[in-house]
C-alpha cells in the first residue's frame, strides 16, 4: 500500500478522465451505427477495467527487472507476431493487421520501447555510433514489418518515440539532429513536389515527370493531395476530411449535446471511422469548442505528468522508458487530432483512450503502468 502512494496521481486521474470521455464518445458514435455496435461502449469499459489490472500489475513491478530480464523476449515475441500477421493474419480494409483477436503492431510498439533502454546501456561498453546503429536496427525491423501490413500511421507514431528515447539516452546526438534536419528538408521537398505536380492547371506531362521521382504509393499520394488541395475532390478522396471539418465546426462553443451530433447521427461522417480514427470529430461536434479544450487539457496533463515522472526518474533507464511511452501517447494524440482539423494528411491512427479498439487501449494502459513503475521505484534507487 505504501508503494501505491508513490503513484503519479495526476497521471492516473488524467487517464481515468480520458477513459470516461472515450466511453461517452463511443456510446454516441455506436448509436449512429448498426445495432450490433450499440454496446461497443461496454466493451470499451470492460477493456479499461482489464487494462487497470495490467496497469497496477506493471506499476508494482520493478521496471528495471522488466527491462533487463523480460524485454529481450518481449521484443522477439513482437517480431514473431508481426511476421505471423503477414503470413496468416486477417485482411481488414486492405491491410493485414489482425491476428485472430488482436493487433500485433500495437503490442510490438510497446515491446520496442521496453527493449530500447536495455540497448542504450551499450554506451558503457562501446561508442555512441555503434549503440545508435544497434538501436536503430532494433527499431527499424519491426517498423518495416508494420509498414508491410501496410500501416503507415502506426509507424509514424513509433518513430518519434524512438528518436526521443535515443536523444534522452545521449546516443549519438549530433548525428541524430543532423538526420532530423535532413528528414525535415526531405519532407518539405516531398510536399513541394506533390504540390507542384498536382496544382490546378499543371500539364499532364509535367505532372507525370514530377511524380516519377516521388516515393509515394498511389493511395499515399492521394492522401497528400487531399491534404494540400482538399477542395479538388470533396465527394471522393476529400470526403472524410470535409465531413470531419464540418462536424468539428458545427459544434460551436458548447456543442450540440451528447448523442445529438447531426453529422455523426445522420452518418455524413462515415460510420466505418466515426468510432475509431475520427472519434475526435464526434466529440468535437457534440461538446463543441469547450469540450475539445477539455480533451486537449487532459492529454496535455497526461503527457506533462509522464514527462515529469521521467525527469524525476532515479536512473537513465527509467527516464528513457518513461519518455518513450509518453512520446508515443503524445504522437498518437497529436497526429489524430491534427488529422481531424486538417493540419496533417489523413492516416489511420487511433486516439488514445477515445477510439474503440481493445488492443490499443490495453497497450497504452500497460505502457502508462510502466511509467508509474518508474514513479513508484524512483525513491528506492536514490
Amino acid at each position: 500500500m505504501k508503494r501505491l502512494l508513490r503513484l503519479n496521481w495526476v497521471l492516473f486521474a488524467a487517464m481515468i478522465a480520458l477513459i470516461a470521455c472515450g466511453t461517452i464518445a463511443i456510446w454516441s458514435a455506436g448509436n449512429a451505427r448498426e445495432a450490433v455496435f450499440h454496446g461497443m461502449w461496454r466493451n470499451h469499459l470492460a477493456s479499461a477495467v482489464f487494462g487497470l489490472c495490467l496497469y497496477f500489475g506493471l506499476a508494482l513491478t520493478d521496471y528495471r527487472l522488466l527491462v533487463r530480464l523480460v524485454s529481450p523476449f518481449a521484443y522477439l515475441a513482437g517480431l514473431v507476431m508481426l511476421i505471423a500477421v503477414l503470413v496468416v493474419g486477417d485482411t481488414v480494409y486492405g491491410g493485414k493487421r489482425w491476428l485472430w483477436f488482436f493487433q500485433p503492431s500495437e503490442v510490438a510498439k510497446l515491446c520496442v520501447i521496453l527493449f530500447l533502454p536495455l540497448l542504450t546501456t551499450l554506451r558503457e561498453k562501446t561508442d555512441d555510433f555503434a549503440t545508435f546503429l544497434v538501436s536503430a536496427a532494433a527499431a527499424f525491423v519491426p517498423a518495416l514489418l508494420i509498414l508491410l501490413e501496410p500501416d503507415l500511421g502506426t509507424t509514424l507514431a513509433l518513430v518519434p518515440a524512438v528518436i526521443v528515447m535515443l536523444i534522452a539516452a545521449g546516443v549519438w546526438r549530433k548525428g541524430l539532429f543532423t538526420i532530423l534536419a535532413v528528414a525535415a528538408v526531405g519532407v518539405s521537398v516531398l510536399l513541394g513536389a506533390v504540390y507542384e505536380a498536382e496544382k490546378p492547371g499543371q500539364s499532364e506531362e509535367r505532372r507525370e515527370e514530377i511524380l516519377r521521382i516521388v516515393p509515394l504509393k498511389p493511395h499515399q499520394l492521394k492522401r497528400v493531395k487531399t491534404f494540400l488541395f482538399p477542395e479538388t475532390d470533396p465527394m471522393g478522396a476529400g470526403y472524410n476530411y470535409r465531413q470531419a471539418m464540418i462536424a468539428i465546426g458545427s459544434g460551436g462553443l458548447r456543442g450540440r449535446g451528447i448523442g445529438k451530433g447531426e453529422t455523426n447521427r445522420l452518418k455524413y461522417l462515415p460510420p466505418s471511422v466515426s468510432m475509431n480514427d475520427f472519434i475526435f470529430c464526434v466529440w468535437g461536434e457534440e461538446t463543441g469548442y469547450t469540450g475539445s479544450l477539455v480533451l486537449l487539457a487532459l492529454f496535455t496533463t497526461l503527457c506533462a505528468a509522464g514527462a515529469w515522472t521521467a525527469f524525476r526518474a532515479a536512473d537513465l533507464c527509467g527516464r528513457v522508458l518513461a519518455l518513450g511511452i509518453t512520446t508515443l501517447v503524445f504522437a498518437h494524440a497529436y497526429i489524430n487530432m491534427a488529422m481531424c482539423v486538417g493540419l496533417v494528411p489523413i492516416t489511420g491512427l487511433p486516439l488514445p483512450f477515445m477510439s474503440s479498439g481493445r488492443t490499443f487501449l490495453l497497450v497504452v494502459m500497460a505502457g502508462l503502468g510502466l511509467v508509474q513503475s518508474v514513479s513508484i521505484n524512483q525513491q528506492e534507487y536514490q
